[in-house]
């Protein structure tokens, strides 16, 4: 995370001292850098040799509205999953033939707004949703493109909620029906069969399941040429893994696109790829102040004002973050090891466990690193506890990018009937 740098002593973001950003703001907060996200992006973009790459970036990692016109203005296109990520797409001017439409469940409403606004692509995940999606082409005088996402039976991926590619899996289908499925789609009207679509799953840092996922696609492509299906995309999703441990152990971006060149560069297709989480998780930091220190016989604990509601990451998939104080890193291997917890009412609200702390006093700052994907977006107001705040930093400026949501605001959503 080297738009975190330490300068002296004090943790920044790019040029602004968090520890001074954290009085203007309050806690907890998240804090993104500008460069960070679009020295992301520019790795991916420089590390693919094909002319013919789309780079879809997956709004559910972080749908921020700044962070969608960040790599809107770098002319990423966006993979979206729902009505609201579709709208959030077109707002930030991510035009719709770089949308590509993904997930197993889109209703009458998603299909027909984007119809109406002529996205790139369909992502179509049953023989169901395929005959629904031809009705309703034909309703509005459209032709859908499709791609058909195929389930190739392989495991990936560090935790099984994560992994989508396996047949047991709601997503795709399966391998072994791919061609009868595309028979059908060629008979439907309305439906346009332009790709392939496949996404094994996230947080993937080995070679070998996308390897045999691109072995499995190429396979269906050489036997649908044979059956006079020449498709033109061939969608390769996301689910390139980070470090998060900072140890050198992530997937090599350049190992991975010479992985896609050698497997699929001969055959001559566009290739959208869909990275949600390497364009964003190193982008931000979720700052939290320790409100008590706790200690006991069995374990010690560090209590602060950030909650599973904000980052549910530990709590949900077991997820390791790095913690680290805003003040004087120096960690100390001989002090006393702490559990960072937070307030909410569940033994599972917790950050991390057996953390190195040199001395913490109630009042210090920490920072939880590498929060920028599957952070805000899957907060929630348990306990109804406030939504924080999200910063974004440029150089030497920042901004609120999502304000603070207070309980008042909160409680005023609920309506009480006239007859209660």
């Amino acid at each position: 995370m080297k738009h975190f740098p330490y300068k002296k002593t004090r943790m920044a973001v790019e040029n602004i001292d968090l520890t001074d950003l954290s009085k203007s703001v309050g806690t907890p907060f998240y804090c993104y850098s500008l460069n960070s996200l679009e020295e992301s992006f520019h790795k991916i973009d420089e590390s693919c040799k094909s002319t013919n790459l789309l780079i879809c970036y997956s709004i559910k990692a972080n749908s921020n509205q700044s962070i969608i016109k960040t790599f809107s203005n770098l002319g990423c296109g966006a993979d979206v999953v729902s009505l609201g990520e579709l709208k959030r797409a077109i707002k930030e001017n991510i035009p719709g033939n770089k949308i590509v439409f993904s997930g197993v469940g889109k209703n009458t409403n998603e299909i027909n707004y984007a119809l109406e606004n002529d996205i790139l692509l369909f992502n179509v995940e049953s023989l169901d949703e395929l005959q629904h999606l031809s009705s309703l082409a034909k309703n509005h005088g459209k032709v859908a493109p499709v791609a058909i996402r195929i389930n190739p039976d392989i495991s990936a991926g560090e935790n099984e909620k994560i992994s989508t590619g396996k047949s047991q899996d709601k997503f795709g289908i399966s391998w072994k029906d791919a061609i009868e499925v595309y028979n059908i789609a060629s008979s439907l009207e309305g439906i346009e069969i332009k790709g392939i679509d496949i996404h094994i799953g996230s947080q993937i840092n080995e070679l070998e399941p996308f390897s045999r996922s691109f072995d499995c696609i190429s396979e269906i492509i050489k036997e649908l040429k044979s059956k006079d299906f020449d498709i033109d995309i061939i969608d390769i999703g996301g689910g390139i893994g980070v470090d998060y441990k900072e140890k050198g152990k992530n997937l090599e971006i350049e190992k991975y696109f010479d992985l896609v060149s050698k497997k699929l560069g001969d055959l001559a297709k566009t290739i959208i790829v869909e990275p949600g989480r390497f364009l964003t998780a190193h982008s931000a930091v979720l700052v939290t102040e320790i409100i008590y220190i706790k200690k006991s016989s069995s374990r010690n604990f560090v209590i602060v004002d950030a909650a599973m509601n904000d980052f549910i990451r530990p709590s949900f998939y077991g997820a390791y973050h790095r913690i680290v104080p805003l003040v004087d890193n120096e960690q100390d291997e001989e002090g006393e090891e702490y559990d960072v917890v937070g307030p909410v009412c569940e033994t599972g609200d917790f950050f991390v466990k057996d953390l190195h702390l040199k001395n913490p006093q109630k009042g210090d700052l920490l920072a939880i690193l590498s929060v920028g994907a599957y952070g805000s977006v899957l907060s929630s107001n348990y306990n109804s506890r406030p939504t924080i705040p999200e910063v974004l930093v440029k150089d030497n400026q920042w901004e609120i990018i999502r304000k603070r949501i207070e309980v008042d605001e909160i409680i005023k959503r609920d309506i009480i009937p006239d007859w209660l």
